[in-house]
């Protein structure tokens, strides 16, 4: 069944926006015709003639006059160049191929439709040939083997042999072992040091060692900062590694899936490792499994090779693409009989093109020619068919899916930049400080050259004395960037991603998906997104279809009433629900009332007849595939799970399809009901199909009744069959208003119509229906025309209502984050009218919203649409604007994004709450969001579940995967998967929240401590006659980071929760925090900077004071520096520890262990240190220092009176900002404190009331209707007989 709509026009149809759709053009492109035997050469002519595209994801796949992708995207600019379609050759394709080359229809391709694209590329490593050099640069590459030119094989195709694996292992194929770790034992060094460099702190401090192994110019040790350099880098590396780990433990646990591999020599299948696949293997592929390599069919248990995959890995969706192998290898059905095939496969090189092949096998003395209609993808999974038989072509890293996986990108958060901006700052700072000393000295050593002839520099050379001292003083004051900064913010970030993947809360145990972090890196981003990109399909809907609701006859059925909906009465039409108890009771009243023979099957005014009638046509007109199973249960094989949602729903019902034969079908009805239920089996002959297109909109199946009577039966959009319905048709207004009710539930909805035809009329039609079924010119339009002829004067049966189901969770998790000041943005390749649905549905979009809808044909058109909006919305006032909602198709959207019109469309979208963006490609997807990235400074988080989604996540500054049902290619790609989409409420508003703020916290109080403390240094520089004297011993200067003050900005940094979770999604507005840069920006970064400075300018001045006439001590001993300079030291320590405690928003046993244990811990390591240390000749500076310290009561006067001087205006400022000027989150930490009730008004029956007036008034022209279906499935659904048995090997007789 095909899902379409009105707006695309009468030219367009499905296929052309099927990227599975198949690429062999009819009458809309001239056939290929070649000899097999000359298809070798045809096929390197086409690789001369194509070119690579920019992106493996463009769709490609269509016929020269289809636009609706016709854009071609070269160097970041779209061009409106029109492309050439491969074409398949006719001669030798099998059934489906054929047929649909009648039709006009495309195969298996369309996200790239360039066969050689990337035909240049790997086909693995170890060719014979390559040279040292070249193997070396491949070991660099994250793709290893798969990486890398093939030289020698860059204009010959591949050779593949069959049963023949001595060959196929001289050519060194690439093996079957996949990687997408970021490092190899050869890569990590230079990858690790170029990622910690590119880091300014790292290269300061590097350049601050080298300059400290220079005994004349260092006034430290000159091991302090390179050994602390060493362990910040080491820890760094020891996290690198660790998250690299658990990357190769997810490939491993892939590699180790098991499939059967064919012994040539035992005629046997053995079941063996997914890395012991090799190119020229034969695969047996079961039900249910997935494709552990690309792989050319030979055969399967269905009629003629026949097969369904499942693409979800590839694409996320589950919608099911039908698969064929060649006729002249369907009947290798044994394992022995393909054990004995002999012969090879010339085709294509690895390349990126996910849906393309090209490909001849030469067997007995035949070449068949094979094409994307014979090909299995790595990552695809194998559904409703027992098995399939293949040759495996492409391996590993040469599979294409493996070659659209690119490298995990690099990220930079938004935090690193400021605060690398910032140390550059600090390094000019650090440079002006370093400066004025310097001049200091010089200035000092000439005025009072006289006086300081002691010195000994009288004839120094005083610029070459500048100079030295700026280095000099670059080391003093080179701590002003704490050195422990990033080691601190690396263990901070991992904790935090540890406690995301810990959170029992983001745990989704249907299927034991757990959130992971793939990357630490990001955590503090996940605070401060502004917009969030998401698919549709697996990401906000299930891709499950139900059977919700069905209106018949008047009158609408349901199997749960909801509440207040019961069936009643309004203005003469009955609106609400009857369960399916009634709908019995009415089918039972009907059936009475008609004989056995059906001879009242024509009275429709009989409710029985009508529900009847609509039941049999939802269990007759259709190309659903019943398998009955052992235990007697019917299992349907649809390709489109609308279609078989309607067939099972009618089995739920008690109309069971239980077989199909190329000529007709039997449904067995259930005549009774109770725990012995009998049943009858209706037997209907299928004439005709007139298949759906879009045209039409409508799928009609001509049938010959068991009464004997001929009956057209038509399924289709309310548009069409109401329009085609007879003059005096009952039931149109009941049903109309049913349909809107549907609709405002945000249900697909389908009519249904039944006509009978008299024999005559039959056989007049049926000679024109076979005429055009033979046409060899317009036959799709002449058999349109035919079908018109008799689709008329309809009578109206019903409609039914499926569900697309929303993932749990959906409405509130978009709701939450719109409140939280997240613009959501839905990038689907679905039609317009599902997108509306949906987003109505999941809340997206709300009843009082304005939809603007751009979807033009022209570029012209697609300019002036815009222009007139961003006119009008240019007079309206800010309410009218924040109910904006755009709404854009895809062809569209490849005029809004080139150079010309993108500022227009981006001006017009960010206007907008929401935007939705219908029948994008994946290279769409990836486009826009690169264009808000690029033109705005916002935050931007992807989220997906498919490969389709992969160049989107990756585009993103967050990535999200959806891991679980769907397919894991995402999740592997992205920087965070979680199990459902609603666990993203969680993960951005609680731990985003959280670790934004944390962090924030955690980097401006390190950076606080540090400039209060080096700053002090500087102060004295003035009282140590510029001689570049420390004040504080150098080890003990190491400690005060490494030590005494490493804990505080852990404990901020990873317990410190200044709001709880459940008030963090109570109040989703406190997330606007992080997207305005709260908590950390350039202003608030240089306010704590600059109180840094203050509480360093109280503490030295009071030092100064307390010691200057050096009577401090007792019995008149006098302080000399060591001991001033354990007094500042040990105030500025207390004074930080205060100033984390006044940050700190709770406290806990940990805060206890890092505020007042770090204080402690100096109180006893320093007696420790100064009785030891100079006894070992380590710290000669502190020889009888301790008692003089300790046993001064100036000391200890001095250590509590000048920390509460400098922290008595930071308490004041936060009692002020607290009781006087609250933000926010005071207000909110108020109410968890005291536990306030926040007692809101609720009108929910009110206001759902004016919900559903104001969604029906919308939806009258915006009904989905469910019918998601390719054309040319009538040759297949004939070729079934469900009657016949299986053989030996399960293959269908």
């Amino acid at each position: 069944m095909i899902d379409d709509d009105d707006f695309f026009g009468d030219d367009f149809e499905m296929r052309d926006m099927d990227p599975f759709a198949d690429n062999s053009n009819g009458e809309n492109a001239n056939a290929l015709k070649i000899n097999t035997a000359n298809t070798n050469e045809s096929n390197m002519n086409t690789a001369n003639t194509n070119t690579a595209n920019a992106n493996p994801f463009a769709d490609n796949a269509r016929s020269p006059d289809d636009e609706i992708f016709s854009d071609n995207y070269e160097d970041g600019v779209f061009s409106r160049a029109s492309r050439v379609a491969s074409d398949v050759p006719e001669q030798g394709q099998g059934m489906v191929s054929r047929l649909k080359n009648r039709l006009g229809l495309k195969s298996y391709q369309g996200m790239n439709g360039n066969p050689r694209e990337g035909s240049a590329g790997p086909s693995g490593g170890g060719h014979p040939g390559k040279s040292w050099g070249q193997r070396v640069k491949g070991w660099f590459s994250r793709r290893g083997r798969g990486q890398g030119p093939n030289e020698g094989q860059q204009e010959k195709p591949r050779e593949v042999f069959l049963n023949a694996q001595d060959k196929n292992r001289a050519q060194r194929f690439c093996d079957n072992k996949v990687s997408t770790a970021k490092y190899n034992a050869v890569t990590f060094l230079p990858k690790f040091l170029a990622e910690q460099f590119s880091k300014y702190a790292n290269v300061f401090f590097l350049f601050t060692s080298i300059i400290q192994q220079v005994p004349t110019v260092s006034p430290t040790n000159p091991y302090t900062t390179i050994g602390t350099l060493a362990v910040v880098l080491m820890v760094s590396a020891v996290k690198e590694v660790h998250e690299d780990l658990q990357r190769r433990a997810a490939d491993e646990e892939l590699n180790r899936s098991r499939a059967l591999i064919l012994d040539s020599g035992l005629g046997e299948y053995v079941r063996k490792r997914w890395t012991d696949v090799e190119v020229g293997d034969v695969v047996k592929v079961e039900e249910n499994e997935a494709i552990p390599a690309d792989m050319l069919i030979l055969s399967s248990s269905e009629p003629d090779g026949l097969c369904y995959v499942e693409t979800a890995n590839l694409d996320g969706e589950t919608n099911l693409k039908i698969k064929q192998a060649r006729e002249e290898t369907s009947r290798l059905v044994s394992p022995r009989d393909v054990a004995r095939v002999t012969g090879k496969i010339v085709g294509e090189q690895p390349n990126s093109s996910l849906y393309t092949y090209e490909g001849t096998l030469y067997f007995s003395g035949q070449a068949v020619a094979m094409s994307p209609e014979q090909m299995l993808l790595r990552g695809a999974t194998l559904k409703n068919t027992r098995w399939v038989q293949g040759v495996i072509i492409f391996t590993g890293h040469e599979t294409k899916l493996m070659r659209n996986a690119t490298a995990t990108p690099i990220k930079r958060t938004d935090m690193e930049r400021i605060i690398n901006r910032q140390i550059l700052a600090l390094f000019g700072l650090l440079v002006l400080l370093s400066v004025v000393s310097s001049l200091g000295d010089v200035i000092m050593l000439s005025v009072h050259s006289g006086t300081m002839e002691y010195v000994g520099q009288k004839d120094t050379n005083k610029v070459g004395l500048f100079f030295l001292d700026i280095l000099t003083y670059w080391i003093l004051y080179s701590n002003l960037v704490p050195i422990s900064l990033f080691v601190t913010v690396e263990i901070i970030k991992y904790y935090q991603a540890y406690l995301i993947s810990c959170d029992l809360d983001l745990y989704y145990e249907p299927t034991d998906t757990p959130a992971v972090a793939r990357t630490s890196s990001l955590v503090d981003e996940l605070g401060q997104i502004k917009y969030v990109f998401s698919d549709k399909t697996g990401t906000l809907t299930r891709n499950v279809m139900e059977f919700r609701a069905c209106s018949i006859a008047g009158r609408c059925y349901t199997d749960k009433i909801p509440e207040d909906k019961a069936a009643r009465v309004v203005n003469g039409i009955e609106v609400g629900y009857h369960d399916y108890n009634d709908l019995y009771a009415d089918l039972e009243g009907g059936s009475s009332e008609a004989s056995e023979g059906e001879s009242a099957g024509d009275n429709i005014a009989s409710r029985g007849t009508c529900i009847h009638l609509f039941l049999m046509l939802l269990a007759t007109c259709h190309t659903v595939i019943p398998e009955v199973q052992e235990d007697g249960d019917v299992k349907y094989q649809a390709s489109s799970l609308d279609e078989g949602a309607l067939v099972d729903g009618a089995k739920r019902l008690g109309y069971e399809f239980r077989v199909r034969k190329p000529s007709s079908i039997e449904v067995r009805v259930r005549q009774s009901r109770g725990n012995e239920p009998t049943y009858k089996t209706f037997t209907y002959t299928l004439l005709n199909i007139c298949e759906f297109n879009s045209t039409r909109k409508r799928m009609s199946c001509v049938f010959r009744c068991p009464d004997g009577r001929i009956r057209l039966f038509v399924k289709g959009a309310d548009s069409v069959v109401f329009s085609r319905l007879a003059a005096d048709c009952r039931y149109v207004d009941s049903t109309t208003e049913h349909l809107e009710g549907f609709a405002g539930d945000g249900l697909r909805t389908l009519c249904l119509a039944e006509r009978v035809l008299g024999e005559q009329e039959y056989r007049e039609w049926d000679e024109k229906y076979q005429a055009a079924s033979v046409s060899l010119t317009d036959r799709s339009q002449k058999m349109d025309e035919v079908a018109e002829l008799v689709e008329k004067d309809l009578e109206l049966l019903g409609a039914t209502a499926i569900e697309d189901k929303l993932q749990d969770g959906v409405p509130e998790t978009i709701k939450a984050m719109q409140e939280a000041g997240i613009k959501v943005w839905v990038l689907t390749g679905d039609r317009q009218e599902t997108a509306i649905n949906v987003g109505m549905s999941c809340g997206l979009l709300s009843e009082d919203m304005n939809l603007l809808i751009v979807n033009e044909a022209t570029r012209e058109a697609t300019k002036e649409n815009i222009a007139d909006k961003l006119s009008a919305l240019g007079m309206a006032d800010q309410a009218e604007i924040d109910s904006l909602a755009l709404v854009i198709d895809g062809k569209s959207l490849d005029f809004a994004l080139e150079p010309e019109l993108e500022d227009s469309f981006l001006s017009l979208a960010m206007l907008c709450k929401a935007v939705i963006c219908c029948r994008v490609s994946p290279l769409q997807k990836a486009l826009v969001v690169k264009l808000v990235k690029r033109k705005t400074s916002s935050l931007l988080l992807a989220i997906g579940d498919g490969a389709n989604d992969v160049s989107m996540i990756q585009a993103a500054h967050v990535g999200v995967g959806i891991s679980g049902l769907e397919g894991m290619q995402a999740a592997r790609a992205a920087d965070f998967s979680v199990g459902q989409f609603r666990f993203l409420r969680r993960l951005l508003l609680v731990h985003g929240a959280w670790s934004y703020q944390r962090l924030s916290q955690s980097i401006l109080y390190s950076f606080y401590k540090n400039i209060s403390l080096y700053m002090c240094q500087f102060w004295y520089t003035f009282s140590s006659g510029f001689s570049g004297q420390s004040i504080v011993e150098s080890w003990t200067l190491t400690m005060y980071n490494v030590i005494f003050l490493a804990l505080p900005p852990f404990v901020i940094g990873i317990f410190d929760q200044y709001i709880s979770p459940d008030m963090l999604l109570r109040y989703p507005r406190l997330y606007k925090l992080g997207q305005d840069g709260h908590f950390f920006n350039v202003q608030i970064f240089w306010g704590w900077a600059a109180n840094a400075f203050y509480h360093s300018g109280i503490i030295y001045i009071c030092i100064v004071f307390i010691y200057r006439y050096g009577n401090a001590l007792p019995k008149g001993n006098v302080a000399n520096i060591w001991i001033v300079g354990v007094t500042l030291y040990t105030a500025c320590l207390l004074t930080s520890l205060g100033k984390a405690a006044l940050v700190s928003s709770q406290w806990t046993k940990f805060t206890l262990m890092a505020i007042p244990g770090s204080f402690l811990m100096w109180f006893i390591a320093f007696p420790l240190y100064a009785v030891i240390a100079p006894r070992t000749g380590t710290s000669l500076e502190y020889w009888g220092v301790f008692r003089y310290v300790y046993g001064s009561a100036t000391y200890w006067l001095a250590i509590i009176v000048i920390p509460i001087l400098c922290l008595l205006r930071d308490f004041l400022w936060k009692y002020y900002k607290r009781n006087w000027n609250p933000e926010l989150y005071h207000e909110v930490q108020r109410v968890q404190k005291y536990q306030i009730q926040d007692h809101r008004p609720k009108f929910s029956s009110f206001q759902s009331t004016i919900r559903k007036v104001r969604q029906v008034r919308r939806m009258r022209k915006q009904r989905g209707f469910a019918f998601s279906q390719t054309r040319g499935q009538e040759a297949i659904v004939r070729k079934y007989d469900t009657t016949k048995s299986r053989g030996r090997y399960g293959e269908l007789q």
